[in-house]
């Protein structure tokens, strides 16, 4: 069973502290946004990872039926949430966390579930791709978690990990179904639209 890994705990320092996953997305909040992405790609249980604002996150975005994680040091940036959430997944059945940025609303379910079909096993390494180039969303199978997580440091998140593993990662290409950019600036917020 792949299960869905939203991270969603950053502050938005560079929004002016508005956290990504509060932001409006067609109505609604972010992560609200990227939860319903993840399940209809085709993950049955999520696994969400929330950090600034997260019981206002809580209260504002309907994360029903989800499992929740709060990081305390989510201002050690992505690294310390992508430890949260594998470390929330370790003790369950899933055989391999796809993780999904809340920043990323251009990524939709048909990514989601071209990434998830191209997972063959518990060492399973697959990364949606765009023009060749690796991006969002990652699949990580559960034999990998712990070697990922000891290296997951600052904002890097997994990447020093999927490039020293490149020979085993498998790229599937994406760009026909979604756009891999990130809600990072205050020039960014229009394509939120």
């Amino acid at each position: 069973m792949v299960a869905g890994l939203l991270l969603a705990a950053g502050g938005g320092r560079r929004l002016g502290g508005r956290p990504k996953a509060l932001l409006d997305h067609r109505g609604r909040p972010l992560a609200e946004h990227a939860l319903r992405v993840l399940r209809a790609g085709g993950c049955d249980r999520v696994q969400v990872v929330l950090g600034a604002a997260a019981d206002e996150v809580r209260e504002r975005a309907d994360l029903t039926g989800c499992a929740v994680t709060v990081n305390p040091r989510w201002t050690e940036g992505m690294g310390s949430s992508l430890r949260a959430g594998l470390g929330a997944l370790a003790g369950t059945d899933a055989d391999a966390a796809l993780v999904l940025l809340v920043d990323q609303p251009g990524i939709g379910p048909e990514a989601v579930a071209r990434v998830r079909s191209a997972c063959r096993s518990r060492a399973g390494l697959v990364a949606a791709a765009y023009g060749g180039e690796r991006g969002h969303p990652v699949l990580i199978g559960a034999d990998r978690w712990a070697d990922v997580a000891a290296e997951a440091v600052g904002d890097r998140g997994a990447r020093s990990y999927l490039r020293a593993h490149r020979d085993a990662l498998v790229l599937v290409e994406c760009s026909d179904v979604a756009e891999a950019y990130d809600i990072d600036g205050p020039e960014d917020l229009r394509r939120l639209a």
